[in-house]
């Protein structure tokens, strides 16, 4: 951790110098050339590309490492032999793994990082990658303005390094050409999104749904502020994690917005002038999609905290009553391993920590699992079950 954090601060030193403060500029001439933005179906993931209307090129995250090569050749068949940005939105696998492949294979003028440090490994390869290119290596702030073409506004929205979560550290842009914009929102959720209500204009032409239609993004006040003309949902056919949620769904509907899939339509390109867009599929009907997850109420039981390196998931009891835990599951998502709760009562306002690896105990307030390694640190969702076999809190 110590190298990755040094790594990083000698490339913060190599390069800022592309995205600079926010100032008031004029708005860019109207050039009348069309930009396009793409976003590219990789499954269960995020990987958007912008081509301007001057031939910039721009790469906002690339799903999970085995969609790497199937970005890089999206790319060539786009034409695309050098981006001048990229940006990962922040760690997550299903936003960075597949940018593995494209430093390997594609020559890149800039990178744009959430700055949030990471222990998995797909973090730390794409970190000595960017190093040993010499890429320049830029961590935005709240305010800042991308320099990617002249005829467009790129703002960040949102950037925050030392986020306590992955998802709140999402860089948040919004492009504008003339009168045609586009927000893409990363993972973040509807805390960032508050914030951005709060301060920022969010109004889009076009909204990628945050966390691929998850319900911990795309709430209803920032879908009534944000007012899409168009909505694109990015998730994987038959995910298990239940995306896109109907509750976003509704919302978008609410409010007027066409939705797009990439589960349903493959790649999604929009086209425009700056004026008036196209989008060059069929919008979505739902097909493929799997059942929501519910969201559990407040005042429930929920899991509150995870650290997959340390193996220990916190799942804490906020009503006003006891409640017994026997029967209930704590499901490791990505493995699809299983612990079932003892005969354990968690009392109101408590919480009670499940702990597995090598370290694993049972203590006061702490149930052992196994001292097997369970969760994955490249990224594993935990999800609580009632006794009922109800998915009643998840934790991506």
């Amino acid at each position: 951790m110590k190298k990755i954090i040094l790594l990083v601060m000698l490339l913060l030193l190599a390069g800022c110098a592309e995205v600079t403060e926010s100032v008031k500029d004029e708005k860019a001439a109207k050039s009348g050339k069309e930009m396009l933005v793409h976003f590219i179906d990789i499954g269960q993931g995020d990987a958007i590309l912008i081509q301007s209307p001057n031939g910039k090129t721009m790469l906002v995250d690339g799903g999970v490492k085995g969609q790497g090569t199937n970005v890089v050749s999206y790319l060539r068949e786009q034409g695309v032999e050098r981006l001048d940005y990229v940006v990962a939105t922040h760690p997550d696998a299903d936003h960075i793994g597949g940018l593995i492949a494209v430093l390997n294979s594609i020559s890149i003028k800039h990178f744009v990082d959430s700055g949030k440090m990471h222990t998995s490994q797909t973090y730390e390869d794409m970190i000595s990658l960017v190093s040993e290119k010499n890429i320049p290596y830029i961590v935005p702030k709240t305010g800042d303005n991308v320099k990617l073409d002249d005829a467009l506004e790129i703002a960040v929205l949102h950037a925050d390094e030392d986020a306590a979560d992955n998802n709140e550290a999402s860089i948040v842009l919004k492009v504008v050409y003339n009168n045609v914009s586009f927000l893409l929102t990363g993972d973040a959720d509807i805390s960032v999104e508050k914030e951005m209500i709060a301060s920022q204009d969010v109004k889009a032409t076009v909204l990628k749904a945050g966390h691929h239609g998850s319900n911990t993004s795309s709430s209803s006040a920032f879908i009534e502020a944000v007012r899409p003309e168009v909505a694109i949902l990015s998730y994987g056919q038959g995910n298990k994690y239940g995306h896109p949620h109907f509750e976003v769904v509704e919302s978008l509907q609410q409010a007027g917005s066409k939705i797009y899939g990439t589960a349903e339509s493959g790649h999604i390109v929009v086209a425009t002038d700056g004026q008036a867009y196209s989008v060059n599929a069929g919008e979505w009907t739902g097909v493929g999609a799997v059942s929501s997850i519910p969201v559990p109420s407040k005042g429930k039981i929920e899991i509150v905290s995870k650290d997959l390196e340390k193996e220990l998931v916190s799942v804490k009891n906020s009503s006003d009553k006891a409640v017994n835990l026997s029967g209930w599951q704590l499901v490791s998502v990505e493995g699809n391993q299983v612990y079932e709760f003892p005969d354990y009562t968690l009392q109101p306002g408590e919480a009670v920590t499940v702990a597995s690896g090598p370290n694993a105990v049972e203590a006061q307030g702490m149930l052992k699992w196994t001292n097997r390694q369970i969760w994955l640190n490249s990224g594993d969702a935990a999800r609580l079950q009632n006794a009922k076999g109800e998915v009643v809190s998840e934790l991506e």
